[in-house]
């Protein structure tokens, strides 16, 4: 369930660019244990952010969060899609599970390019299942960040990957690539884009060699690339090359284009007058997501379409202000300040036919200034998750949505590899794209229900033992092994220490980590 809930795991804070992540161990055992058996304990792990690979042997392993569950809900009311429920496992029901409950009695469940579908009883398509607001800002992936910049990268000339178009004079960019501005004056639209070019293990080589890092650097699809599943285990290690990694780390390497994308930043807006645009991308379809910093007028619309939709916000005068804007499900979103707008009309829309990325993909973010004197700040880029397409079935092939496997894989006498560099080649050459991503290549996983019967899926969908890979009879959990609703983490993992200032801390065996106290959304 991770990043929701965690298993056993690390806890690393990246050394070069600041960002705290997790990677967990799996060790085939009870999350809730902190032993790692000899040879599974993981000692290398990368940031999700800027791809820095990091010794983490001496890293201390965390048991997994402990949930306090409501185990009287659903005598009192009918479980609902999206909730997280503790169960009993089908296969042994004396092993209690925590998914998320996605499938309710008598629908079937379409998985299908990374979303669900829901067919209810009686009709005859499916229909995309979307998630309230709450539900999506706690399921995001952040895959950028300014505060968080790779610091030895950029001492050796990476640029900032955020650009101004060729033909958008007027942004400023800082020097530590952390802000940007623009005074308006120009008065036309002037475009800042995001391209998702990831630092790959030899622009890492290269810093640390002091050589000089290649230029000409090629960005690529957003994926579904997960830091938690990408730790290498003791025993990996031991016996890896530079070359294809084994079956284990594939499932963190990310090999799915992933299209619904969020943009967050704090707007210092300057002026008193012009417009602030907002932009996402996806197959192709620009979604923005515009505001009159004069009246507050915001509206959403997607360029080709007659979708419109109309609000007034706070953005109404000089000050500053948290936006984020979101493309998910098949919805656009926004929250202003932390809350989210209500629009005029519903901001779902229909299927556009997007299903294939383009080359305007490899700059899927987008923040424009028409008229408008301002300044963005703490931006973040994060990405939905991407439910992938196995079973129903005890399933031991490669977790991948291509039936062809596009060339992404390496085999060997023994077993069938992932190819760091081939997952890369693949998510930057769109000429590879039409045929991967064509009807015919995609998996779909479909999941019939009936009286009492729950489907569960994990939120780490490459890693999750879930009833995507349950047997093929019952790959559902009945109502009699509902235990309850998870409704709060009491009790992350100890620090066992207490900080002192910035730099000392005194132990303390059993400090409560109330940081990590939460609701469970």
């Amino acid at each position: 369930m991770a990043d929701t809930l965690m298993g056993l795991h690390k806890d690393v804070t990246c050394r070069e660019c600041g960002h705290p992540y997790r990677v967990g161990i799996s060790t085939g055992m009870s999350d809730q244990t902190s032993g790692v058996p000899k040879g599974l304990d993981v000692v290398r792990s990368v940031c999700p952010l800027c791809r820095y690979e990091m010794d983490v042997r001496r890293q201390r392993a965390f048991s997994g969060d402990r949930v306090l569950v409501n185990k009287f809900v659903y005598h009192f009311q009918e479980p609902r899609r999206w909730d997280v429920a503790v169960f009993k496992y089908p296969e042994g029901a004396k092993t209690n599970f925590i998914k998320r409950l996605v499938g309710l009695p008598n629908e079937t469940i379409r998985i299908h390019r990374g979303d669900l579908f829901v067919q209810e009883s009686g009709e005859d398509g499916f229909t995309i299942a979307r998630r309230p607001p709450e539900k999506i800002r706690v399921m995001l992936h952040t895959i950028h960040d300014t505060e968080h910049l790779p610091a030895t990268l950029l001492e050796h000339g990476w640029p900032s990957r955020w650009q101004p178009d060729a033909d958008s004079p007027g942004w400023r960019v800082a020097d530590d690539f952390r802000s940007f501005a623009h005074d308006g004056a120009a008065g036309r639209e002037a475009w800042l884009r995001y391209h998702h070019v990831v630092p790959s293990q030899q622009a890492w080589n290269a810093a640390d060699r002091g050589m000089p890092l290649d230029q000409n650097l090629i960005p690529q699809l957003v994926s579904d690339y997960c830091a938690y599943n990408a730790g290498t285990a003791e025993f990996q290690y031991n016996r890896r090359s530079r070359g294809p990694v084994d079956g284990e780390d594939q499932k963190g390497l990310g090999v799915h284009w992933v299209g619904d994308l969020a943009v967050s930043c704090t707007f210092e807006v300057r002026s008193k007058q012009g417009e602030v645009v907002l932009e996402l991308v996806e197959g192709g379809r620009r979604m923005q997501c515009r505001i009159d910093v004069a009246t507050g007028r915001a509206e959403l619309s997607i360029v080709g379409d007659e979708f419109r939709r109309e609000t007034t916000t706070a953005v109404s005068r000089p000050g500053t202000y948290e936006l984020m804007f979101a493309n998910i499900d098949d919805q656009l979103l926004l929250w202003v300040n932390g809350t989210v707008v209500a629009f005029d009309k519903p901001t779902t829309y229909d299927p556009l036919g997007n299903t294939t990325p383009r080359p305007d993909d490899l700059a899927p973010v987008g923040i424009a200034s028409r008229g408008a004197d301002v300044e963005i700040r703490n931006v973040k880029v994060l990405r939905d998750i991407y439910y992938i397409a196995v079973g129903p079935s005890k399933y031991t092939g490669r977790v991948c949505d291509y039936r062809n496997g596009a060339g992404l894989f390496v085999s060997t006498a023994n077993e069938e590899h992932a190819s760091p560099s081939r997952i890369q080649y693949f998510l930057s050459h769109p000429d590879l794209w039409p045929e991967a991503f064509s009807d015919g290549n995609m998996r779909e996983a479909v999941f019939p229900l009936h009286d009492d019967q729950f489907l569960m899926l994990g939120d780490n969908s490459p890693a999750s033992k879930d009833s995507r890979m349950w047997t093929e009879d019952e790959y559902y959990v009945d109502r009699e092994l509902l235990i309850g609703k998870a409704l709060f983490v009491y009790w992350p993992h100890s620090w066992d220490e207490i900080g002192i200032g910035e730099e000392k801390s005194i132990p303390f065996p059993f400090f409560p980590n109330f940081k990590q106290m939460r609701f469970v959304r």
